[in-house]
């Protein structure tokens, strides 16, 4: 985890790639309006980087605490907070396998960060409980897996040169990444095994998307467009997100859920 902290604290900037990667942004906060309804929910942003997606939830009106690794990202929070005069109810420094708050307090949480550089299953088991711990009965838990396909899509974005074949289909078996190829520490995902995963725990599974799927790679094209045209594109790939036969063409799952 040391690893991972330093590599936001120094090397990457999320507020950046959130801001670049329109389709992941757009798609993803579609879901969130959808399965966040309510005034002044109580919303805890489990690994929520600099704030992008809790900033937005508090300027509806909820109350919002943000945890993340990085001591780095929690500072851009909060500034990028007093940039649209909004205050989140907390910023936390810390580590979501480490959660001692009280049970049940939370109607959301946001696990769209965290599970993807766990790369031990037990770990990834200890997040979510710890997560579930914190949301009251009822209450929607909201995660994102980074696709075992990612690496794959990455390559094909630009057609770059490939040194091996191998070491890019690899990821399609053994979804760890020790963090000496271009990414940190990580875990990449089969989207059948997100599910399976999520299934044990005491939730019932409302949605699981492939976010970017048709539209994956296209990002700087579609910045070209109208926002009319860019809008019905995102509609196209919205409507499609829910379609299995499209995991594979996607970089993020987002996974919804409802604590029973």
């Amino acid at each position: 985890m040391k690893e991972v902290e330093r590599w936001y604290d120094e090397s990457y900037d999320e507020l950046d790639r959130l801001e670049n990667h329109i389709v992941e942004f757009d798609i993803t906060k579609r879901y969130l309006d959808k399965y966040i309804i309510g005034d002044s929910l109580e919303i805890f942003d489990i690994g929520g980087g600099p704030g992008r997606y809790a900033i937005r939830l508090a300027k509806k009106g909820h109350q919002v605490s943000l945890l993340d690794l990085s001591s780095r990202n929690i500072e851009v929070a909060k500034e990028k907070a007093a940039q649209e005069r909004i205050e989140l109810k907390s910023y936390i420094h810390g580590n979501a396998l480490d959660l001692s708050d009280h049970k049940n307090v939370y109607d959301v949480i946001l696990l769209m960060g965290p599970l993807y550089h766990l790369v031990k299953l037990e770990d990834r088991v200890t997040c979510i409980q710890n997560a579930l711990n914190l949301l009251k009965p009822g209450g929607i838990l909201i995660a994102s897996f980074i696709s075992s396909y990612a690496p794959l899509q990455d390559y094909l974005k630009g057609l770059y040169p490939l040194n091996c074949v191998e070491d890019v289909l690899s990821y399609l078996s053994e979804g760890s990444n020790d963090g000496d190829s271009g990414f940190t520490t990580a875990y990449f995902s089969d989207p059948f095994e997100a599910q399976e995963l999520m299934a044990q725990f005491n939730l019932k599974q409302l949605d699981f998307v492939g976010v970017e799927n048709i539209l994956s790679g296209k990002e700087e094209n579609l910045k070209k467009l109208t926002s009319e045209q860019y809008d019905k594109y995102l509609d196209v790939a919205y409507e499609l997100s829910k379609d299995p036969n499209l995991y594979g063409m996607s970089e993020h799952f987002l996974y919804i859920g409802q604590k029973q």
